[in-house]
């Protein structure tokens, strides 16, 4: 269990930690309220693993956002989510400013209203110049969906000449993903996985083949730092091998 091991400052931490921020709906529910009273929770818990993943010297969290598959839930709830954005930037932006925070996008702007889009880029303008902890939003963002982009991509490097099929490899694979930006970082260390579900719904099918995964029973809106340290203990006890064997 999670719960059963300490974080230790003194160990190293992971440099990129993906979370599936899963519950927010589940937790509403449960307490007589309205989904969207849910999400607008989860941004509340984002707010407080961003600052906590800063304390510890993490140097990436790319956080779940919204998934290409999300369009497919209720009109409602959908136009709720798109309208997070502003909150962050009214409510969550100036904490994120405080702390060093820098953000960024992973995902497509397509289908995204104008009015989210400004949001979350003025977010990104505001912090381009912060030298912390990147947050790495994944916002209509489908593992999918960002592979078959980067096929297209390198399928007409080739097609224009600039590119021989001999020379494809993983390199170039990842160079042509969202997390390309975040270079040395780009594949994470760790992902967590909040409120009991056990699968990865299309999330960074690529850049988690070697990380590590914790598969929490706590809802998002619940995450706060002694959650987040948990988490990161259980890592700093893991043996990651890569598929060497273990040298001890």
């Amino acid at each position: 269990m999670v719960e059963e091991r300490k974080y230790d400052p003194s160990l190293p931490v992971p440099n990129h930690v993906a979370v599936i921020m899963d519950g927010n709906g589940r937790w509403a529910q449960e307490r007589g309220l309205k989904r969207t009273d849910g999400h607008s929770e989860g941004l509340k818990a984002l707010k407080r693993v961003v600052i906590a993943a800063h304390k510890m010297g993490i140097k990436v969290l790319t956080a779940y956002a919204f998934s290409t598959e999300n369009w497919k839930r209720p009109l409602s709830e959908v136009n709720y989510l798109m309208s997070l954005p502003k909150v962050l930037n009214d409510e969550i932006l100036p904490d994120l400013i405080e702390n060093n925070v820098q953000v960024r996008l992973s995902g497509s702007f397509e289908q995204v209203p104008m009015g989210t889009k400004k949001y979350i880029q003025n977010a990104m303008d505001k912090t381009k110049d912060n030298t912390g902890l990147i947050l790495n939003i994944a916002f209509n963002y489908g593992s999918r969906d960002e592979i078959t982009k980067g096929v297209r991509e390198i399928a007409q490097a080739v097609a224009d000449g600039a590119l021989r099929v001999k020379d494809i490899n993983e390199d170039t694979i990842s160079n042509h993903l969202y997390t390309a930006q975040l270079g040395e970082f780009a594949d994470p260390d760790l992902m967590i996985r909040s409120s009991g579900e056990v699968r990865l719904s299309n999330y960074l099918l690529w850049q988690l083949a070697y990380s590590e995964m914790i598969f929490t029973e706590t809802k998002w809106p619940d995450f706060d730092e002694a959650v987040m340290q948990a988490c990161i203990g259980e890592f700093q006890h893991r043996n990651r091998r890569f598929g060497k064997i273990d040298s001890k």
